[in-house]
């Protein structure tokens, strides 16, 4: 059957569903679109919500990726502000906990639900002033409170809890942060980068706090949270806490279907799941990548964006592997942090420029393979890394070191003698 005579639905109107949703268009599909999404906006980036849109630099209108009036434009049923429950593979229909719309029928889906944050329950947990950050909605109770606010605590020192640390120590916030690691973003940048960019952080007056798990939060019903203790027993006064420890696929709508869940919703390199003509993309998607051989789920707006086309093209019928390396940028205070790659694990991290003058790039090692670069300040040469990564090849630590070597010439020459390997 023609794929414009099919119906599809997908699940999720956020970057990777309204990516897959434009692209499915820009490919000449006329059949049936339905984008189905939990809030009340249509797809927008979330990186501005912790970062300029945070500080009242941007609108929202800004981080929106298309204005609605576009879905009405391209023919696409907009159900917004809904909440997809479950999948009958079998009956080939999602349900909806709108009861005046039980179901939708699909001939394909993709699954875009992303991801929520992780529970955080201690002690005091609801009192007035305590927020995560995943919505617009959450952004704009944040961005209220820290406007009468003084002093803010930080509750982990990850991507975003570091990202708001910047943007509310600019805004004029005291900061404060709680982490259990012990350097900022140790867990993605490990000890080295992590150490130079918590540097950045302390020459702006943030305060880490490492080593520690918060005990409780105390306040009144009145005046909202007051203080923070650790289970170390420090206490921090505060009138603003934003908890940031990580965020969970959000996986219900596939719970009992038949598809196989491990970590998010299991794919194979074409976004493609278990069950025929259900797919998956974006933050939920625990994918095969080809470039590293392993299943991977990647919590980053440049997945979802080119996740969510891929995905689009697998539904068309393409017989393209998604194998683009992982890609993330952070810009926190004066520093632009870009992050290529996956480096699960890594037996040697190589640092070409200076990380005491906060202008370098390391590569993450394993076997001799780069499976990883970051760069502070340093973007052109994390991006003409990306096929370095993808090359998958062992490299000469030298090359690495030598500044006069250029990097994508050295991807080009590395990803041609990996190609002799493989087909040799």
């Amino acid at each position: 059957m023609s794929p414009n005579r099919l119906t599809f639905v997908i699940v999720g109107a956020n970057l990777a569903g309204g990516s897959a949703t434009a692209l499915l268009r820009d490919r000449g599909f006329d059949g049936r679109l339905v984008l189905i999404g939990a809030e009340a906006h249509p797809p927008y980036e979330r990186p501005p919500l912790s970062k300029a849109y945070l500080r009242g630099e941007t609108t929202f209108d800004d981080a929106v990726l298309h204005p609605q009036e576009w879905y009405a434009a391209h023919d696409v049923d907009l159900l917004l502000g809904t909440r997809a429950v479950s999948v009958d593979v079998r009956e080939r229909v999602v349900r909806l906990d709108d009861p005046a719309s039980t179901a939708v029928a699909y001939d394909r889906l993709l699954i875009a639900t992303g991801a929520r944050n992780r529970r955080f329950d201690p002690p005091g947990r609801d009192l007035d002033g305590v927020f995560q950050l995943r919505t617009r909605e959450d952004a704009d109770r944040i961005r209220a409170r820290a406007a009468r606010a003084s002093k803010a605590v930080i509750v982990g020192a990850g991507f975003i809890g570091c990202e708001v640390a910047a943007s509310l120590r600019t805004v004029g916030l005291g900061v404060d942060v709680i982490d259990a690691g012990g350097v900022a973003m140790e867990r993605v940048l490990g000890p080295t980068a992590g150490r130079a960019l918590e540097a950045v952080h302390l020459d702006h007056g943030v305060r880490f706090h490492h080593g520690q798990r918060v005990e409780r939060f105390d306040g009144s019903r009145s005046a909202g949270v007051e203080r923070v203790t650790t289970d170390a027993g420090t206490v921090i006064g505060c009138d603003l806490v934003v908890v940031g420890v990580g965020v969970e696929p959000a996986t219900d709508i596939a719970l009992n279907s038949g598809i196989a869940l491990d970590n998010g919703i299991v794919t194979d390199a074409h976004l493609r799941t278990n069950v025929p003509d259900v797919f998956a993309a974006g933050d939920v998607a625990n994918s095969f990548d080809p470039v590293f051989g392993r299943h991977v789920r990647v919590e980053h707006w440049d997945n979802a964006l080119k996740g969510g086309a891929a995905a689009a093209r697998s539904m068309l019928g393409d017989d393209v592997p998604y194998d683009e390396p992982h890609w993330f940028w952070s810009d926190q205070f004066d520093a632009e942090i870009q992050y290529a790659g996956m480096a699960l694990r890594w037996d040697e991290f190589l640092v070409r420029g200076s990380v005491a003058e906060r202008s370098f790039v390391g590569f993450y090692l394993a076997d001799g393979i780069v499976r990883g670069v970051v760069g502070m300040n340093r973007g052109r040469d994390v991006r003409r890394s990306l096929a370095l990564v993808k090359a998958g090849g062992p490299v000469d630590a030298a090359d690495l070191l030598d500044p006069g070597v250029d990097l994508k010439d050295l991807a080009a020459g590395l990803g041609a003698s990996t190609r002799m390997r493989r087909t040799g």
